[in-house]
């Protein structure tokens, strides 16, 4: 059998696990034997990690994880930047030396994660080249809430005539959907409590506080009307859309299921997505936010503070 190329002297190898499903608090630091790349994977030195609600969601107790294929020990996170260290047998398009980013089911928080070089997120994870002029904590942040970002927008395609109600627009997902909606010409009002006005006016968004009273706001602060809307967060924004006489066609939610609604996720993003994102990036044209960044011994402070749905931008665990 043909060896992987590349470093392959590590034995062992950190990463965050699960020996019990839950909250933060069970999240452990622990050595492993150093994953190796098989025939159609490379192996990636993990640089940095981003953390996205899905990763506490998913493995919360043991019937939710067993809906996302985990079993224990687990893994924790999905989203992970770093350089490509080993390639196994029949791998082509990735060298030793890549910089490269992308996702691994509930194991990117590790040292080193094993991919598959032509795999998805879901199934054996995936891996893109990192453009010149994209930082690998930046690159960390893009996979699961630029992809979820951008197939929420291509339900309801939103473009120059149209203003679009995003809601949660401050967190990870809402900062890739009101610059994406944006640069496809679209106004957009963005939902957010009073801390956040600032920072949804930085990237483009026309602040208003959710909860009672949002119709009447939105009304307020667009009386031509509302002709689209994302809710990012759960169902008040889609139903405050409807009362707005948004159409259903051009109403769709990610954290919930709402009859009449189409519901979409990142896994209905377009293939080359991700590409376009990071060349967005490394243009200058689309920014992430990185609210806090932790190193891995403090995964469970990471963890704590993404789980809070309060953080303006990305979390993010330093592996380097």
């Amino acid at each position: 059998m043909q060896e992987p190329s590349g470093t392959t002297s590590a034995a062992t190898s950190r990463a965050v696990l699960f020996e019990s499903f839950g909250g933060p608090e069970a999240l452990t630091v622990r050595d492993v034997p150093a994953p190796q790349a098989g025939p159609g994977q490379i192996r990636v030195r993990v640089t940095a990690a981003g953390l996205n609600p899905m990763d506490w969601f998913m493995t919360s107790d043991a019937e939710t994880a067993a809906r996302f294929g985990l079993s224990l020990p687990c893994g924790f996170g999905t989203d992970y930047a770093g350089v490509v260290d080993q390639v196994g047998a029949g791998v082509t398009g990735f060298a030793v030396g890549d910089r490269v980013f992308g996702g691994a089911l509930s194991r990117a928080v590790a040292d080193h994660v094993v991919v598959d070089a032509a795999g998805t997120i879901a199934a054996g994870g995936d891996a893109h080249h990192t453009p010149d002029g994209v930082d690998d904590r930046t690159a960390a942040t893009l996979s699961i809430a630029g992809c979820t970002a951008a197939a929420a927008l291509a339900v309801v395609k939103p473009g120059p005539g149209d203003t679009l109600l995003v809601g949660g627009a401050g967190g990870g997902v809402g900062v890739f959907a009101v610059q994406l909606a944006r640069i496809a010409g679209a106004r957009v009002i963005g939902t957010g409590s009073a801390t956040s006005a600032d920072a949804l006016r930085a990237l483009g968004a026309e602040p208003v506080a959710y909860g009672e009273g949002l119709v009447d706001r939105v009304r307020a602060l667009a009386p031509g009307g509302v002709t689209a809307a994302v809710d990012l967060f759960g169902t008040d924004t889609a139903q405050a859309a409807r009362d707005l006489g948004v159409p259903d066609a051009r109403i769709t939610t990610i954290a919930a299921q709402v009859d009449g609604i189409t519901p979409t996720n990142g896994a209905n993003a377009a293939p080359g997505t991700l590409e376009e994102i990071a060349g967005l990036v490394a243009e200058g044209r689309l920014r992430v936010p990185v609210a806090a960044s932790f190193p891995m011994e403090r995964i469970r402070d990471a963890a704590e503070l993404q789980a809070g749905r309060h953080v303006h931008g990305k979390v993010v665990v330093d592996l380097q």
